[in-house]
């Protein structure tokens, strides 16, 4: 599915409203400036309040599973707004899909 490229300046959040960062390896393909994400950089997410039961299960990280298929940066998939991704505890405990909010408009992938 066709949509905006995400990059280290693009608004994401895990389902319970903590904030996903984009620390990016790639230092060649810029997007307004700023490096485009892919499948392999890291997103750690701080912030999450979730809370199972007595024990806190925050989400940490997201594991991206379904980038883009046709676009590639230094030979890793690019991530679109579109792409699926689970959002992990520490115990690497599915919580949920992160919501991408505000990405760059101008260069689309699929």
């Amino acid at each position: 599915m066709a949509g905006a490229l995400l990059h280290v300046g693009a608004t994401i959040l895990c389902p319970h409203a903590g904030q996903v960062s984009v620390v990016s390896s790639n230092t060649r393909v810029l997007l307004g400036g700023q490096p485009a994400a892919t499948a392999s950089d890291n997103f750690p997410i701080a912030g999450c309040p979730f809370q199972a039961g007595q024990k806190p299960q925050p989400c940490m990280t997201v594991r991206w599973v379904a980038p883009a298929v046709r676009v590639k940066i230094g030979g890793q998939p690019a991530l679109l707004q579109t792409s699926s991704g689970l959002c992990n505890s520490a115990e690497q405990i599915p919580q949920g899909p992160p919501n991408v909010v505000v990405v760059q408009p101008r260069v689309q992938g699929t």
